[in-house]
C-alpha cells in the first residue's frame, strides 16, 4: 500500500500591540478586522469543520486529524483568547490521531517567534527552540516528536539543536539536500540539484560525531508547487491524481506547504483537501498516516548531508539564495512595484541585531544581580509567558540569587520582558515581504520600540540615537514613506503606551 502523508505549515506573525496586547484593525484585511480574524474565517476554522457530501450524507470532516500539522505558538494563543471552539478542535486532532496512530499525533512543535534560526546567535537559537517545545507541551500535553523549522531554514548547526533536544524527524525542502549515501555504502551521491528521492526518509548524523542522528524528510517539491501554485485544489480527483503520479515513482507521498493554502490562498481548498482525504485517497489504495508513524516502521536506511547553503549560512523553503531573503538584498520577494529592491534588508537586520546585542549585555549585567543564571531564567520564561503570569511567585523561587524585594521582582521580569521583545523583533516576516514599510515589517519595530520603552523605563539608558541612525540607513521603496527612522519614528515608537516607571537598576 502506499502511503500518503500530508503536512500543513499553520502560521501568521504576531500582530498584538506590544503595549495593549491587543490586534489592532488592519485595513488592508478589510471587510475583516484584522489579518488573522480573516485567515480564521477563510481557513482555520474551515479546516476543522469541513462538510463533505458523499453518498447522499452531508459529513463534517476535521482536516486536521487527518494531516501532520503545525501551528505557530502565538497563533495558537491567540486562537485559544479569540476562537476557544477552532483551538480546541486543533487540540482535540491531536488526541484523536495520537489514539489511532500508534502514539503519533499530527502536530508537531515550531520555532517560537518564527525567527530564522541559522541567522540567530547561539542563545537566542536555543531560546526560540526551547520556547516553541514548552508551549506544544503545555497545549497539547505530550513531548513533540518534530519541529518545523520557519521557512524550513537550516544548517548544521540548526539540524544538531534539534538533536540535542531529543527531536525525532524534521521536514525540509528537496533543494536543502547536498548528497545522501546508503548506510551501508561509503560512496556519495551529489543532490544539490534538488533531485534527492522524497520517496524514503534519511539519517542525518550529529556533526559531534557521536553517532546520533536525525530522520529528515524531503518533501516533494513539484506537488508542492501543484498544490500551492498551479490550482491542484481545483478539485479532489485531479489532487489525488497527482498524489498517484507521484506514488509511481516510491511508495512514500508526502508534501508540505503553507497550511493557509487550504482555504485562504484557495477558496474551498479545505473542502478539495476533506474530500481527497475521506474518499479519493482512500478509493487509490493511500494509508493516510503521519511522519512519525511512518519512521516507526521504516528507519531510514541512507545517511544524508545538507546543504549549508552560501558561508554555511543555510537555506530554506522560500529563497533561492540560501537564507539571504533575510538579510539582505537577494532578488527575492512577494509583490511590490516594478524597478523595488529590498535593500533595506540589510540596514534593517543591522539596527535590530545592535539593539538586541545591546540588551542582551545589559541583561546578562544585571540580571547576574537578580537570577542565579539569567540565560537558564530566559529559557525557564516561556511558563511565566504561558499562564499570563500565574507561575511568576514559583518561577521567582526558583530561579532567583535570592528572595526578591518587590522592587526587584518588578525589575527582573522587566528584563525578560525585554528579551521577550528582542526575540520578537526577528520575526521572519519582517523580511520577507516587498517593502520596509509593509506591516509586518512595521510589527517587528514595534516589538524594538517596546524594548527601548522598557529599557528607559528601567534606567537602562538604551541607545535609541544609535539606533535611529543604522535605521536612517534602510530606505522605503515608496518615497513619501522616507527612511526606516521615520517610518520606526511615526508607525512604532508613537504607539507606546508607557506606564508608571520601573524602579531604575
Amino acid at each position: 500500500m502506499n502511503t500518503l502523508i500530508i503536512h500543513g505549515h499553520f502560521y501568521q506573525p504576531p500582530r498584538e500591540n506590544p503595549w495593549t496586547g491587543e490586534v489592532e484593525r488592519e485595513e488592508s484585511a478589510a471587510p475583516y478586522h484584522d489579518w488573522n480574524e480573516r485567515i480564521h474565517d477563510e481557513c482555520y476554522r474551515p479546516n476543522g469543520f469541513a462538510k463533505i457530501f458523499h453518498g447522499g450524507v452531508v459529513t463534517t470532516v476535521n482536516n486536521y486529524s487527518k494531516i501532520s500539522f503545525n501551528f505557530g505558538p502565538t497563533l495558537l494563543s491567540w486562537l485559544e483568547r479569540h476562537h476557544p471552539e477552532t483551538y480546541q478542535r486543533i487540540l482535540a486532532a491531536d488526541i484523536e490521531s495520537t489514539a489511532n496512530r500508534a502514539g503519533h499525533g499530527n502536530a508537531i512543535a515550531q520555532a517560537y517567534g518564527h525567527a530564522i534560526l541559522p541567522l540567530c546567535n547561539e542563545r537566542d537559537r536555543l531560546t526560540q527552540v526551547v520556547w516553541g517545545l514548552a508551549d506544544f507541551r503545555y497545549r497539547f500535553h505530550r513531548d513533540a516528536e518534530s519541529l518545523w523549522l520557519p521557512e524550513t531554514a537550516c544548517n548544521d548547526k540548526t539540524l544538531d539543536l534539534l538533536l540535542d533536544q531529543g527531536l525525532r524527524f524534521v521536514i525540509l525542502a528537496p533543494d536543502q539536500a547536498r548528497r545522501f549515501r546508503s548506510t551501508q555504502a561509503e560512496a556519495w551521491r551529489d543532490v544539490t540539484a534538488g533531485n534527492i528521492d522524497t520517496t524514503r526518509p534519511y539519517r542525518y548524523l550529529h556533526s559531534d560525531g557521536s553517532g546520533r542522528w536525525l530522520a529528515v524528510f524531503f518533501y516533494h517539491g513539484a506537488l508542492a508547487r501543484a498544490i500551492a501554485f498551479e490550482r491542484a485544489l481545483s478539485s479532489s480527483q485531479d489532487l489525488v491524481r497527482h498524489f498517484v503520479e507521484v506514488a509511481e515513482t516510491g511508495s512514500l507521498v508526502n508534501v508540505a506547504t503553507d497550511g493557509e493554502t487550504y482555504g485562504h490562498h484557495f477558496k474551498f481548498g479545505d473542502l478539495c483537501l476533506a474530500h481527497a482525504l475521506e474518499i479519493e485517497a482512500k478509493e487509490a489504495g493511500f494509508w493516510i498516516t503521519n511522519y512519525g508513524q511512518y519512521l516507526e516502521q521504516n528507519p531510514p536506511e541512507f545517511e544524508v548531508e545538507i546543504n549549508n547553503g552560501p558561508t554555511g549560512e543555510g537555506t530554506a523553503w522560500s529563497c533561492a539564495h540560501g537564507v539571504g531573503r533575510w538579510s539582505r538584498d537577494c532578488g527575492c520577494h512577494t509583490g511590490g512595484e516594478e524597478g523595488w529592491d529590498q535593500r533595506w534588508r540589510d540596514p534593517l537586520r543591522a539596527a535590530l541585531d545592535f539593539l538586541r546585542d545591546d540588551a542582551a549585555a545589559n541583561f546578562e549585567k544585571f540580571g547576574a544581580q537578580l537570577f542565579q543564571d539569567p540565560w537558564a531564567a530566559r529559557n525557564a520564561y516561556i511558563q511565566v509567558i504561558l499562564d499570563e503570569g500565574r507561575s511568576r511567585e514559583a518561577f521567582l523561587k526558583q530561579h532567583a540569587r535570592q528572595a526578591l524585594s518587590a522592587e526587584e521582582e518588578a525589575r527582573a521580569l522587566t528584563l525578560l520582558e525585554i528579551q521577550r521583545n528582542s526575540m520578537l523583533m526577528f520575526t521572519s516576516c519582517g523580511w520577507f515581504f516587498s517593502d520596509l514599510a509593509g506591516i509586518e515589517t512595521i510589527q517587528v519595530m514595534r516589538y524594538a520600540a517596546r524594548v527601548i520603552d522598557l529599557g528607559n523605563q528601567l534606567g537602562l539608558q538604551p541607545p535609541r540615537e544609535r539606533f535611529l541612525q543604522l535605521m536612517s540607513a534602510a530606505q522605503s521603496n515608496v518615497l513619501q514613506k522616507g527612511t526606516g527612522a521615520e517610518i520606526y519614528l511615526r508607525s512604532a515608537e508613537s504607539l507606546a503606551v508607557t506606564g508608571e516607571p520601573t524602579a531604575a537598576i
